[in-house]
């Protein structure tokens, strides 16, 4: 069975194609609120080229775009099962949280993700627009987390607010004290934000009070896993991953 799964995230749109539980092929484009449902079934089409899609699975975090979504899957993929991840929809992942409805769809999949591939207590770290700390519970629930701005968010508040400072290239610096503006930046963003990173999972971790999985995930990830001490596993397809699950709950 070839499935299509689509994460729509505030910045970036994801998909992915899988061949039964194997991930073939996946794309990432800019997501764009202001987007028509034929701008983006055009976007779609260009992107499968000839691919055969037999089932459809989407979350969105952009309620505009999932708007769209419905629109595109109801005229160009009509005769195609499809499965949007909202209240009401089989998730197996209970919400300990005051209000779930809060809970964002790609909280909820990240965390059924995780649990499925590493079991619990774990902790997902989603580095996109925000940055995502997902508690599960050792029996699979979604325990809360922590918000925190994402890496991208920061980078662009510097430049717009600080005259001489400027938007950068987010690299390893050669020392953690740098020798150029653009290296004391590097080396303030990449540095502090895996202190915060593992600053926050030790607090959850000692929360939870037992041995807990890290698993890191999103477009920046790649950037502070080599530099963090508390990540175990970076999952770039975690989101993904958890959509094909939900699909086939449901």
């Amino acid at each position: 069975m070839s499935l299509l799964a689509i994460d729509v995230g505030n910045t970036n749109t994801v998909l992915g194609l899988f061949d039964d539980d194997v991930l073939t092929e996946s794309f990432r484009v800019k997501t764009d609120a202001r987007a028509t449902a034929d701008e983006i079934a055009l976007l779609w089409r260009g992107l499968l080229a000839d691919a055969v899609v037999d089932g459809i699975v989407c979350c969105s975090t952009v309620p505009s775009v999932l708007h769209e979504v419905r629109s595109v899957l109801t005229r160009y993929f009509a005769d195609v099962p499809a499965v949007i991840v909202e209240p009401g929809v089989k998730t197996g992942v209970p919400l300990l949280y005051d209000n779930p409805r809060e809970v964002g769809a790609d909280r909820i999949v990240n965390s059924l993700a995780a649990f499925h591939l590493y079991g619990g207590p774990a902790v997902v770290v989603d580095f996109g627009t925000s940055t995502n700390f997902d508690v599960v519970s050792a029996r699979g629930e979604f325990l809360g987390g922590a918000l925190a701005p994402g890496i991208e968010i920061s980078v662009d508040a510097l430049a717009s607010r600080a005259a001489r400072l400027l938007k950068v290239e987010i690299v390893r610096p050669r020392s953690v004290i740098g020798k150029t503006t653009v290296e004391a930046l590097q080396s303030g963003l990449l540095y502090g934000f895996t202190g915060q990173v593992d600053g926050l999972v030790r607090r959850i971790q000692a929360e939870l009070g037992e041995p807990t999985t890290v698993v890191a995930t999103g477009g920046l990830a790649s950037l502070v896993v080599a530099e963090s001490e508390t990540i175990d596993h970076h999952e770039p397809d975690l989101t993904l991953l958890g959509l094909r699950l939900v699909f086939e709950r449901n």
